[in-house]
Parts: structure tokens; C-alpha cells; sequence
């Protein structure tokens, strides 16, 4: 318990309609047969392809579980107060799971992954804005803004990566495109690993996956996650620099026009934009609204504007119910 990660921990809920990573990714529907680029797996690098992989990566990881092996987590749900029964689930006649620990690895996994397809922990579709979509209730003058304001191009423009309309089929919206982008988030300081000023967490180009690394295009991108229950959160992007939804909304408004609130200064007194990233990678930053401008620009978003879309983002949380009375 004395090793810090680096990243901040993603939602393992909507996960379950996430594709497999790809380098090239083409949707008739949403990108009329264009490559979307690299999307899809799991984690904020994409290193995972199933929940039954992504489950292993916290179990050997040494800031996390710390499992040196897999005969040493074998041995520990050996011990764990539910080995009868799992035991019982996964011996075959005559056999005993517990005598291979890479068939107690495989099925404490799979365990995991099936766990992770109930809907009503992992996909509810519970939230006011899905009741919205349904016909079940309206949403307030400020949600309705902040909503209009997160779909249009020139503003929020949060759905060009973060779709909040239903799907071909009716489907409910994930919030989340599954691709990767580079957002320029600042350097947080108070993460171990950035003791180091040589140290950059550069995302999907290191995230093991052959030909990855051999393109500079990929790096400092970050899996695009989904905004359901974001209002929930304590940190935010994969460093966690951030600590409160208002905070990003207006970071991302105001990011390029200001970048001296967000950003450290050099000697010169310059805001160090990009300070997360070398330099040499800096032209992946997304520069699309509500990103872009010169400082002195006025926002995209006003205060007020940024307040309505932090509203919207409040219907995104799953369990909610109508107040007695029929007031939303």
C-alpha cells in the first residue's frame, strides 16, 4: 500500500457494447466510411480487449493488487472465504481447480467478466435524461440549454465524441465514441511519477500493442470515456488533475484563450501550454471547438452557458426517480 498509480480509475460501467481495439475504425452509420482511427478495448490506453482481460491487469499490477504471480493469487482465493464455492463452480468431475493456478487465474477472470455484463449494476440505463429519451419526464429550461449547447458544433460540441443521440436501432447513447484524443491536459503535480520531469505518460502509442509505438500520431491519445454518471466523479481526465465537472467544462472552453490558468509559466512568464506532453507530440492536441482561439478571444462558453451544460451532465446519473408530487 505504498506504491501510487499514475492514472486515474475509469468506470468499468457501459463497457459492454465496447469493440475490440482497432488501428481503423469505420462506422457507415456515424462516419459515412471514413476512418475514425484507432478505437475501442478497454483501460485509458486501450491495452485490454475484453473485461476477462482487463480484469487480470489490476490483479498483477503492483500499485494495485500486487500478485506476484499467478500461483500466488491462486493460493489467496484459495484462502478467500468463497473457495468452496469456487470450487464447486469450476472443478470438473474428479478434479480440483485449486491443483493449476493458471485454470484458477482463467475462470477468477471469467468470474469477473460475466459479473460485469449484469445490467442492472453495469448497464442500468437509469438516468433522468434516459427517461427523457423515453417520454417519461422533461428536463429543466437549464438542462434543455446545457443539452442544446453540448450538441451544437460550435459551442460544446461535447457529441462529436461523446454522442447523446440514440443509436440506429433506438439503442440508448453511451456517451462515448470509444476512439482517442489528445486533450492537452496539464501536469499533475502531485502524482509521484511526475517527479520525474523526464516522465510522460504518452497513452496509446505505449500501450504494448505492436506498430502502435512507430507512430508519433498516437501519442498522448486517451480512450474517450463515457460521460454517464460523471457527475459522480472526484477526478477527471487519466491524470485526475482535475476535480470537479465545472473545472473541466471550463477548461476545455477556455483552454487555448487562457491557457495561463491552467498552464505553469516559464521564465519568460509564457504559459507552458501542453505541459503533459513533449513538444515533439503537441500537434495531436485537439484544436476543434470549443477548443482553439488566441488568448484575449472571447470564450466559447460563457459562465452561464458552462453552467447549463454542467446541468445537462447532472441527467446523465444512473437511479434516478421522479419526486413525489410529478416535480422533476
Amino acid at each position: 500500500m505504498n506504491r501510487p498509480g499514475s492514472r486515474a480509475v475509469p468506470t468499468l460501467r457501459y463497457l459492454s457494447a465496447t469493440i475490440p481495439f482497432t488501428g481503423h475504425y469505420i462506422d457507415d452509420e456515424d462516419l459515412h466510411g471514413e476512418d475514425g482511427g484507432p478505437t475501442g478495448g478497454l483501460t485509458w490506453d486501450g491495452r485490454a480487449d475484453t473485461p476477462h482481460e482487463q480484469a487480470l491487469v489490476p490483479l498483477f499490477a503492483p500499485h494495485e493488487f500486487a500478485n506476484g504471480s499467478p500461483g500466488e493469487l491462486a493460493a489467496r482465493v484459495r484462502r478467500a472465504l468463497y473457495s468452496d464455492a469456487f470450487r464447486a463452480a469450476f472443478s470438473g468431475p474428479g478434479e480440483n481447480v485449486f491443483d493449476d493456478p493458471q485454470q484458477v487465474i482463467a475462470w477468477l477472470a471469467m468470474a469477473l467478466e460475466v459479473y460485469q455484463q449484469s445490467p442492472s449494476d453495469f448497464y442500468p440505463y437509469s438516468s433522468k435524461y434516459d427517461a427523457y429519451l423515453q417520454g417519461e419526464t422533461k428536463l429543466s429550461v437549464s438542462e434543455l440549454r446545457g443539452l442544446a449547447l453540448f450538441n451544437d458544433p460550435g459551442k460544446g460540441n461535447c457529441a462529436s465524441c461523446h454522442p447523446s443521440a440514440r443509436g440506429a436501432i433506438g439503442s440508448l447513447p453511451r456517451f462515448t465514441d470509444a476512439a482517442f484524443a489528445a486533450l492537452g491536459a496539464p501536469r499533475n503535480k502531485r502524482l509521484a511519477v511526475n517527479r520525474d520531469p523526464a516522465y510522460y505518460d504518452l497513452g496509446l502509442c505505449a500501450n504494448g500493442r505492436a506498430g502502435l509505438a512507430d507512430s508519433e500520431d498516437n501519442c498522448g491519445r486517451f480512450k474517450t470515456p463515457t460521460l454517464r454518471n460523471v457527475a459522480l466523479r472526484k477526478v477527471f481526465f487519466h491524470n485526475g488533475v482535475f476535480h470537479s465537472l465545472q473545472q473541466v467544462v471550463e477548461f476545455y472552453a477556455q483552454r487555448d484563450i487562457n491557457p495561463a490558468r491552467w498552464y505553469p509559466r516559464d521564465a519568460a512568464g509564457r504559459a507552458r501550454k501542453y505541459d503533459d506532453l513533449p513538444e515533439i507530440y503537441q500537434t495531436n492536441v485537439v484544436t476543434t471547438p470549443p477548443f482553439g482561439g488566441r488568448p484575449g478571444d472571447a470564450p466559447p462558453l460563457s459562465a452561464s452557458e458552462v453552467r447549463d451544460i454542467v446541468a445537462f451532465l447532472g441527467t446523465l446519473t444512473d437511479g434516478w426517480k421522479p419526486r413525489p408530487g410529478g416535480s422533476d
